[in-house]
């Protein structure tokens, strides 16, 4: 079974690095409180790394 993470934008990325929001365009999160679910793997723990401080991670069961 795999792992699956939900991510949802908490913070706005209008301040943020160019490499944030290059990050967050991949992710597809463009607006606030919109989440997705992704399934854990390594390139996705990079990414969530860079803008952690913009994302509510949560395990999806």
């Amino acid at each position: 079974m795999e792992n699956k993470l939900k991510l949802t934008l908490i913070k706005s990325p209008i301040s943020s690095l160019p490499k944030q929001k290059a990050v967050l365009e991949a992710l597809g999160l463009r607006k606030l409180h919109q989440s997705k679910v992704f399934v854990d793997n390594a390139a996705l723990q990079g990414q969530i790394a860079l803008v952690s401080h913009m994302l509510k991670v949560e395990k999806e069961g």
